[in-house]
C-alpha cells in the first residue's frame, strides 16, 4: 500500500489567481495509475495471473469555498512473486504525483512444486479427499509468506467458501472436516 500526494496551493474559492486545485491535479495521477494497471496486465504468473494497482481512497480539500492545497491518493499494489519493493517505488515515482510513501509492504511468495511439504499435503489430501487436488495460486495475500519468508517451505491449504472480509463470510462444514483430518494426516507424515 501507498499515499501518494500531489500539491497545489490553498486560496479562497474567489481568488483562482492565487489557488492551485491539488484536486485538479490528481486527475493526471489517477489516469497514470490505470495506465499502470493496464500495463501490468502484460505480465502474468502462471499460477497467480496479473499484478494489479488501483487508487483505493482518495482524499482532498477542506471547504467547498476553498482551494485544495493537497490531495493523499491511497493505492494498492498487487505484487507477483519476483517483483521488488525497489521495482514499486520506481512505479509510483513514474506516476507524476509530487511525493509517495510505502506504507505497507507484502511480497508475493510461491512454494516450489517439488518441495516436500508440497507432495506431502497432496498425498494427505488424497487420502482424505479420494482424489488429488489441484496446484493452485490466490491473488490475496496471507501470513504463509511470513512463514515461506522465514524459510519455511509453506502451503497454503483450506477449506472451500466464499465471501472473505465480507458481511456474510463462510466456509464449508464438511470441507473444514476433511481439511483438519488431511492436516493431522500430513502431520503425521512429515513427524514420522
Amino acid at each position: 500500500w501507498a499515499e501518494l500526494e500531489v500539491t497545489g496551493r490553498a486560496a479562497h474559492g474567489s481568488r483562482p489567481d492565487l489557488g492551485i486545485d491539488a484536486i485538479a491535479k490528481a486527475g493526471p495521477v489517477l489516469t497514470a495509475i490505470g495506465e499502470l494497471d493496464e500495463a501490468l496486465g502484460e505480465r502474468t504468473h502462471p499460477l497467480l495471473g496479473r499484478g494489479s494497482v488501483h487508487a483505493s481512497t482518495i482524499d482532498g480539500g477542506v471547504e467547498l469555498s476553498s482551494y485544495p492545497a493537497r490531495c493523499a491518493i491511497g493505492v494498492e499494489r498487487r505484487t507477483l512473486p519476483g517483483e521488488t519493493v525497489a521495482d514499486v517505488e520506481a512505479e509510483l515515482a513514474a506516476l507524476g504525483a509530487q511525493q509517495h510513501r510505502i506504507l505497507l509492504v507484502r511480497e508475493g511468495f510461491e512454494v516450489a512444486s517439488d518441495e516436500d511439504v508440497v507432495a506431502v499435503v497432496s498425498a494427505a489430501a488424497t487420502a482424505i479427499l479420494g482424489d488429488t487436488p489441484p496446484i493452485t495460486g490466490v491473488s490475496y495475500w496471507a501470513d504463509a509468506a511470513f512463514i515461506a519468508a522465514a524459510g519455511i517451505p509453506t502451503v497454503m491449504f483450506g477449506p472451500s467458501g466464499e465471501g472473505a472480509h465480507a458481511v456474510e463470510e463462510w466456509v464449508s462444514i464438511p470441507d473444514t472436516v476433511a481439511v483438519t483430518r488431511t492436516l493431522v494426516g500430513a502431520a503425521e507424515r512429515l513427524l514420522g
